[in-house]
């Protein structure tokens, strides 16, 4: 059986205390490798390696930094192959979407991060009679990046390609549920030559792990993105040291389709955006809210569709459900389809699990008849799990969008564009799509409002997170 390793200072190698944890295949319910058990020692080592190779990799020009970036990318593409079928093994998720969606965009974080930051330089500003200001940006130091396990290395390079980019060294931690493509990164980092100690993985348990790189003082910045009770304790763990946070956290997002939408485009990407990844992404509409002229029509074709996606093995090419990630989530899930039903919902396809040898399935599954307000509607379930609501005016659906202590997407289908744009401006959330979903500028703001989140990703804004700024005024 595989022992995932560390990755500190260049180098492969076991944690200090030679302690591990099993790693499931989420789709046999089946030990398959074991990943590191470490501890604040681990993560110690780490912040070493970083601080010795801060210097050296902060002093290169962006330039130079920005060939090791196309590296790796230009590797990740390589070998997608058998980073894809890493990922789903790991993950459960369809081989389809590992090989076109996670493992492209992870390469492509690389390649992007390695042109943006030749475009993040110093700047002035015209003399207007109050002297010549140059702004200059500087790497921040030691960072830490915690990565979550739904989209594991899309996520993980979305965060640690920018902070390298940005000349910064990196202590990162991935998901100990998913940790395998992190594992890969690290050879990959070491078949590109990447200077020892510039990025260190250091996989293991939050508590562990995720806190000694909350707490230490040699870290300046973290960009965690995770669950918001997660993001709550490592806000509060920071706190002492006062290193600069970003947090990504949950979603609870509303999908707002009026009556004069194109209905079959709205259809298709209503079911991808409710049950991509098996409903495992911060960012799908686990709340639709459909016009009442339309809500029939609408609900009895999503039925249909949704009845007829294909669910198995993972690994197959023509699967397009998979399984959720762990026993624990897995648990979770059908705890929250119970509850719905204790509120007053109506399952109008799935409700159940599906039994598939030893993995951890459930159909996917539509509601109708709750309450906007009950806990099914207000909590995250992160699973594939969807209600779907009928609303008569634009001050309702606004309000029921708005009603939760999330504020991370949304999503509207109308062909009255003018509509559309008055009601995303009214939408509490950092990103609203307006027919489209999942459309992604990497140049753009990415982040949430209310407790989905603090500070933004891409682009200059989460160059400038890992950046100090520096004015120099000239009289």
């Amino acid at each position: 059986m595989e022992k995932i390793l560390n990755y500190i200072g260049g180098e492969l190698t076991p944690p200090l205390d030679g302690a591990y944890l099993d790693n499931v295949n989420p789709a046999t319910g089946k030990v398959y490798s074991q990943v590191p058990d470490s501890k604040a020692a681990d993560v110690k080592r780490a912040v070493d390696a970083a601080k010795k190779a801060f210097p050296a990799w902060s002093a290169l020009s962006a330039s130079e930094r920005a060939k090791y970036l196309s590296k790796i990318s230009d590797l990740i593409t390589k070998n997608l192959e058998p980073l894809a079928l890493a990922e789903t093994i790991d993950n459960g998720k369809p081989i389809s979407v590992s090989k076109s969606v996670d493992i492209p965009r992870s390469a492509e974080n690389f390649s992007f991060f390695s042109e943006m930051i030749k475009e993040f330089t110093s700047y002035e500003f015209d003399d207007r009679g109050k002297g010549r200001n140059t702004v200059h940006h500087s790497p921040v130091g030691v960072v830490g990046c915690i990565s979550p396990w739904n989209l594991p290395l899309y996520l993980f390079t979305w965060k640690v390609a920018p902070a390298l980019a940005a000349g910064c060294t990196v202590v990162a931690k991935p998901s100990e549920v998913t940790p395998m493509t992190a594992y890969l990164l690290a050879k990959i980092c070491q078949e590109a030559g990447l200077p020892p100690g510039v990025l260190n993985i250091v996989h293991g348990l939050g508590q562990n792990v995720g806190s000694a790189i909350s707490k230490d003082p040699d870290i300046k910045a973290l960009s965690f993105t995770g669950s918001t009770v997660t993001g709550k304790m490592i806000a509060k763990d920071a706190a002492e040291t006062m290193k600069r946070l970003h947090l990504e956290m949950g979603g609870k997002n509303a999908n707002i389709i009026f009556a004069d939408c194109d209905f079959e485009k709205t259809l298709e990407t209503t079911v991808r955006s409710s049950f991509a990844n098996q409903g495992q992404i911060c960012l799908c509409g686990s709340r639709i809210f459909v016009e009442r002229p339309l809500y029939e029509k609408f609900r009895n074709a999503l039925v249909e569709k949704v009845k007829v996606l294909k669910q198995g093995d993972p690994t197959h090419p023509e699967t397009q459900q998979g399984a959720v990630v762990s026993k624990i989530h897995f648990e979770k899930v059908m705890s929250c389809i119970a509850r719905a039903k204790t509120e007053g919902g109506k399952i109008l396809t799935g409700g159940h699990d599906v039994k598939i040898g030893e993995g951890y399935f459930i159909a996917p599954t539509l509601i109708e008849e709750l309450s906007p307000y009950c806990k099914t509607n207000q909590e995250e379930v992160f699973g594939p799990v969807a209600t779907i609501t009928p609303f008569d005016s634009e001050e309702d659906v606004i309000e029921w969008a708005n009603s939760t202590q999330y504020g991370l997407a949304g999503t509207i289908w109308s062909n009255d564009e003018n509509k559309a744009e008055r009601v995303a401006l009214k939408i509490d959330s950092g990103i609203v799509w307006i027919n489209t979903w999942m459309l992604r500028d990497l140049r753009t703001p990415f982040g949430g409002m209310k407790e989905s989140g603090r500070g933004r990703e891409g682009g200059k804004y989460i160059l400038e997170f890992f950046s100090n700024v520096k004015n120099i005024c000239k009289g």
